[in-house]
């Protein structure tokens, strides 16, 4: 199948009984343990025993089925939120001694996770987001992770780069996908790569989920799988119905959120009140080489960041006067959100790395969701005057 027919019909899921076509919601605790005719143990397609929803659920396995096949990969493990797929994932991975290279521009909670692995005996060092950078601080026996797009800067990893270096090093790489989605990249397609998305986002899409996945190699996501299962961090049945719901449409909205962002961004750039415009798709951003090298569609997502002159005080003028657009975290949904990274995404980093990174008190970054781009334009310009 090719991708978009994948986004439908990934699941793999048809009712022998009924002719239902579409996978129901097995809102169950636990399951009959053994078969009364066989007196068999139950067994999923994974060969695990199908007894307990902590363990194993028929949805979440549609879903599972889906992801993997949309993501390209052998398998896929879903998890109740985002940060439920990075703690098992590091868990699982990690053990006193090890090193973590994780991108300095990152998520807030991935970072701040990362940091506290030290009570563990576990190294973590901040690499700024280059494929250079990480070249020469990665050595054989790593776990790396990074973003494929960072937050909130957008600046755009050559994962492929990245991915190449892990490889002939001997390292493990896991790469957050969540603000590229793969509708433009897969990178469970490189060697030795794990996928981390947060379903919340794109995937899902609809602001009204959360939900997490981890896509790879088969063999790799039993001892995942075997961590979720001790650790109860499995994504439960009825938000894995509404996520497949979402995914079906994941390649229309992206690339609609595409098209709007880009607008909006080429709007900004021109606006007197508007100092910085961050957006992959600006002919003038020094990241659009490397999305167009990597991505494998000329779509660079629907999140832009800017920065407005005035400082803090302006910022909040904004914040409170837009009216379509909401003044919340989180991305890629159906609804416009404006976010204020200093007090979410960023708020655990100290001030001097913020700033490096150009994360500063006058940053916002925009969600843009499923509106009129003309409304959209007009409620930004209206806040900014």
């Amino acid at each position: 199948m090719r991708p978009s027919t994948k986004l439908v019909h990934g699941h793999r899921y048809f009712d022998e009984r009924y002719g239902a076509f579409l996978p129901p919601i097995y809102q169950v605790a636990m399951f009959e343990q053994p078969d009364r005719e066989t007196g068999e143990t139950r067994l999923t397609d994974r060969g695990t025993e199908l007894k307990y929803s902590r363990e194993e659920n028929p949805t979440v396995r549609a879903l599972e089925h889906a992801l993997a096949a949309v993501e390209e990969s052998e398998d896929a493990l879903a998890f109740s939120c985002g940060m439920g797929a990075i703690s098992t994932l590091f868990i699982a991975l990690l053990k006193q001694g090890s090193r973590l290279l994780v991108t300095a521009e990152a998520y807030g909670a991935t970072i701040q996770l990362a940091e506290e692995l030290s009570k563990f005996g576990v190294t973590t060092l901040k690499v700024w987001p280059s494929a250079e950078a990480f070249a020469e601080q990665v050595r054989v026996g790593d776990v790396v992770f990074v973003e494929t797009v960072t937050n909130p800067t957008l600046k755009v990893l050559d994962v492929v780069e990245v991915a190449k270096n892990c490889r002939d090093v001997g390292t493990t790489l896991i790469v957050d996908n969540t603000f590229a989605s793969p509708v433009v990249f897969k990178p469970a397609t490189l060697a030795r790569t794990i996928v981390v998305e947060s379903l919340t986002k794109y995937i899902a899409g609809h602001n009204d989920v959360l939900g997490g996945c981890v896509a790879g190699n088969a063999d790799l996501l039993k001892d995942i799988w075997d961590w979720r299962r001790k650790m109860g961090t499995i994504m439960n049945p009825f938000e894995a119905f509404l996520t497949l719901r979402g995914l079906k449409t994941l390649e229309i909205r992206f690339e609609r959120v595409s098209r709007t962002a880009l607008e909006i961004a080429e709007f900004l750039q021109d606006h007197p009140k508007i100092e910085e415009v961050f957006y992959p798709g600006l002919d003038s951003n020094p990241y659009k080489p490397i999305a167009d090298k990597i991505f494998q569609r000329r779509l660079y997502g629907g999140v832009l960041s800017f920065k407005v002159k005035g400082g803090k005080s302006e910022v909040k003028k904004v914040l409170s006067k837009v009216r379509i657009i909401k003044p919340a975290p989180s991305l890629g949904g159906t609804e416009s959100l404006l976010t204020y990274p200093v007090i979410s995404a960023a708020k655990m980093l100290p001030e001097d790395e913020r700033l490096k990174l150009g994360i500063t008190d006058n940053l916002l970054r925009l969600s843009v969701g499923l509106e009129d781009t003309e409304d959209l334009k007009e409620d930004l310009g209206e806040a900014l005057a």
